[in-house]
């Protein structure tokens, strides 16, 4: 199941990602080793996301069907670009 996180910190990151927006994260156990977070940024040319550093994250417990419609938006916006 994916997990959606918060970014509280995209420094660095400036335009790849925005702090305050809600990303959806990729299961990635070695990277969760190292503190990172796979993440599906703004560059949606990488299907795979993006390794970023956990701490510019704050995961987010939302309900069922709020992750079902974040998901769903993301896959409309890939299809777009």
């Amino acid at each position: 199941m994916s997990k959606f996180v918060i970014c509280i910190d995209n420094s660095g990151n400036e335009a790849s990602l925005i702090v305050g927006k809600v990303y959806e994260t990729v299961e990635d156990s070695a990277a969760a080793k190292h503190a990172m977070l796979r993440v599906l940024d703004e560059d949606t040319s990488e299907p795979g996301g993006y390794l970023y550093s956990a701490g510019m994250f704050a995961e987010l417990d939302l309900p069922e069907a709020v992750r079902r419609q974040l998901q769903h938006h993301r896959q409309a916006e890939v299809a777009y670009n």
